[in-house]
């Protein structure tokens, strides 16, 4: 997708002075994104110290959440904050304050740095130990304290931080960003593979967050058997609707869910848990390995990863049931409101 921005950019070079008239309808929003990316490009290249001081100056306040940010000091802007635990620590993350009346926290990314390698060296949402019954909750990372990653690398690498555990919130919101997508750009209509968020509270039944919702239901290998799956939450879309959801996916494992919803803690065929279904919920079937991201420690060995099965087709056995590229090849964001 960036790709194709930038070949849109290059287009534009060479078009600079004609009008929207000339071109096609169906050509002037990519036209009109293109301009937008370009100016923001251009933008980032100099040094505005007026913006640094403002960034800077954010440090100055007290606030859990980007929603408190939001209601609290009134901000309004999309970008990098600072916020506060509970127990005094300073950290940036970013807020998305315009989404759904805005006051989003990003939590954490979940980014497949390699669909080939198998619980290895990156798999920090699954298992950096390879896939080993005897460590059947892998890393753990789902319902601990742990930190990685920083904010501005969190479409390049797996990202949490300390809002994951310290923030108590309500609803939910995801983002599948292309990897390596620049932070500046996050809030581009063209940037995303697939957003969207919940507006239940359902949080408030499981604690406030991703890591007291995950104590209930752990992400470990052999904690149940397939039907024994986590809470299944209607989402509203921000970016993309049911049917572009279930493209996203392979054909095989389109028989297997229904899409508009996100589902935690997914037990598959193997007894191995994954923990979040994005965008979808499973309902017959459940080879869940091809569709939900992250797990335990232990599956099958032709899975295993934070996107533990989503190149199956490339094995060379039963096929249709790879994941888009799109999706392959894009982090997941973690908000929190």
């Amino acid at each position: 997708m960036l790709h194709n921005i930038f070949l849109l950019f290059v287009g534009l070079l060479s078009l600079e002075h004609v009008s929207f008239a000339e071109v096609p309808s169906s050509q002037i929003v990519n036209i009109t994104e293109t301009r937008e990316y370009a100016e923001r490009t251009q933008n980032f290249t100099r040094t505005n110290f007026e913006h640094l001081v403002k960034v800077r100056n954010r440090s100055m306040y007290v606030a859990r959440s980007c929603k408190e940010l939001r209601d609290r000091y009134d901000e309004r802007e999309d970008g990098v904050y600072y916020l506060t635990t509970g127990n005094g620590m300073l950290y940036q993350t970013y807020c998305d304050m315009t989404t759904a009346g805005g006051g989003w926290t990003l939590v954490a990314s979940v980014h497949e740095n390699s669909v080939y390698g198998r619980c290895t060296v990156g798999d920090r949402w699954s298992s950096q130990q390879g896939s080993n019954p005897d460590l059947p909750d892998g890393d753990g990372n789902w319902s601990n304290r742990n930190t990685f990653g920083t904010v501005e690398s969190a479409t390049s690498d797996d990202f949490k931080n300390p809002g994951y555990y310290d923030i108590t919130a309500e609803d939910m919101s995801v983002w599948h960003i292309p990897n390596n997508f620049p932070l500046e750009f996050w809030n581009m209509e063209a940037a995303a593979v697939l957003r969207y968020h919940t507006e239940n509270r359902f949080l408030r039944l499981y604690g406030g967050n991703l890591f007291q919702l995950f104590k209930q239901y752990p992400v470990r290998y052999n904690v149940g058997s397939c039907g024994d799956r986590g809470p299944a939450i209607p989402i509203v879309y921000d970016h993309g609707d049911k049917e572009s959801t279930r493209m996203l996916y392979g054909p095989s494992s389109r028989r297997e869910f229904e899409p508009g919803f996100i589902t935690f803690r997914a037990i598959n065929n193997e007894r191995a848990a994954m923990a979040i279904c994005s965008g979808v919920k499973p309902t017959v079937g459940y080879n869940t390995e091809h569709y939900c991201i992250g797990g335990g420690g232990y599956f099958h060995p032709d899975q295993c990863g934070d996107f533990p099965s989503f190149d199956y087709d490339r094995l060379g056995r039963e096929q249709g049931w790879s994941a888009s590229r799109e999706m392959a090849e894009a982090a997941v964001l973690l908000f929190y409101r």
